[in-house]
């Protein structure tokens, strides 16, 4: 095998040792596997340290978020591929290899996202790779869906971080994860980018995971999740679109970011998000920021164009 695990940590006491458990009695042998720890002050990882010396353990000395420390985790690894796993996790059998598999399907393909199902409910569907629309919006495929209705592989637009194996030649030539994120929507970036290089991304419904879901943050609506989550939507727009496909997609963008202030607008969230719309346009026009955008190449037009069509098929389905 030639994969290297990398898990992000953060205070993940309860979740982190069964979740290295499950991938060293998965069936899979001669993976790597890297727990970077961000400044965690429940002792998880000198738990893991203690009990799995075969796990090499980063320690951060500070919180920097998912995004750097899995940077951390990529630039150590030494194999062809790198999976991404979350801490609150626990894999099926032969997970590593399945995802592996997926990925020697054709060259072309950059990442591929795994079935994650809810743990307490492992006939629903969490997850199954990440699709993104015109009005803005990420959102996961297949979620809380009967599991046994996403049984075929197919191509999504990006691969869900959470469970996720990359082809580490690709992410030499696009970059790796944008630090800027912190969290939430770096993966959908990565995989955007991806696209505009002309690689693609896809479903592996043989790697299975259970997944306990906001093991960190704590709740699925949070000022924390809000402000970030808001914020690197924008930013998202603003570095991989070149300014004709904003103004093509400007009147949907309108619309969805009007319908989500409105749903957080009744949560008593409606401040927070407006302001953090306004922030990710500010960080996307910035000094950094016009460093991180992805220089349009005409030999990519073709590329652009069917991530546009894709974003208003994207649309669609996520009402359907």
């Amino acid at each position: 095998m030639d994969t290297t695990v990398i898990i992000p940590n953060y205070n993940g006491v309860k979740f982190l040792e069964p979740c290295i458990r499950s991938l060293l009695s998965s069936g899979d042998e001669g993976f790597k596997i890297i727990v970077v720890d961000d400044a965690s002050t429940d002792g998880s990882a000198d738990h893991i340290h203690d009990r799995y010396p075969e796990v090499k353990i980063v320690k951060n000395d500070e919180n920097i978020g998912f995004a750097a420390s899995v940077n951390k985790g990529i630039r150590l690894a030494d194999t062809e591929y790198v999976l991404l796993l979350n801490n609150d996790t626990v894999v099926e059998e032969h997970f590593v290899s399945r995802m592996e598999e997926a990925l020697k399907a054709d060259d072309k393909i950059f990442g591929a996202s795994a079935k994650m199902l809810k743990l307490n409910e492992p006939d629903i569907v969490d997850g199954a790779g990440d699709y993104y629309c015109a009005l803005g919006w990420a959102y996961a495929y297949g979620k809380d869906k009967k599991a046994e209705k996403l049984v075929k592989p197919r191509e999504i637009f990006s691969a869900c971080g959470g469970a996720a194996i990359y082809r580490k030649s690709i992410l030499d030539e696009i970059g790796l994860f944008d630090e800027r994120h912190f969290a939430y929507l770096e993966d959908v970036d990565l995989g955007y980018r991806a696209k505009i290089a002309g690689y693609k991304n896809v479903y592996a419904p043989e790697a299975t995971v259970l997944h306990a879901g906001s093991g960190s943050t704590g709740s699925r609506y949070n000022e924390f999740k809000i402000r970030l989550s808001s914020r690197n939507s924008t930013y998202l727009i603003c570095k991989n679109m070149p300014i004709l496909q904003q103004i093509i997609n400007l009147p949907f963008f309108m619309i969805g970011f009007a319908v989500k202030f409105l749903f957080f607008f009744a949560k008593g969230y409606g401040g927070l998000y407006l302001k953090g719309l306004f922030t990710g346009i500010k960080m996307g026009y910035d000094r950094e920021g016009r460093a991180h955008r992805v220089r349009f190449k005409p030999a990519n037009l073709g590329h652009y164009a069917m991530i546009q069509l894709q974003l208003w098929v994207n649309v669609i389905r996520r009402f359907t």
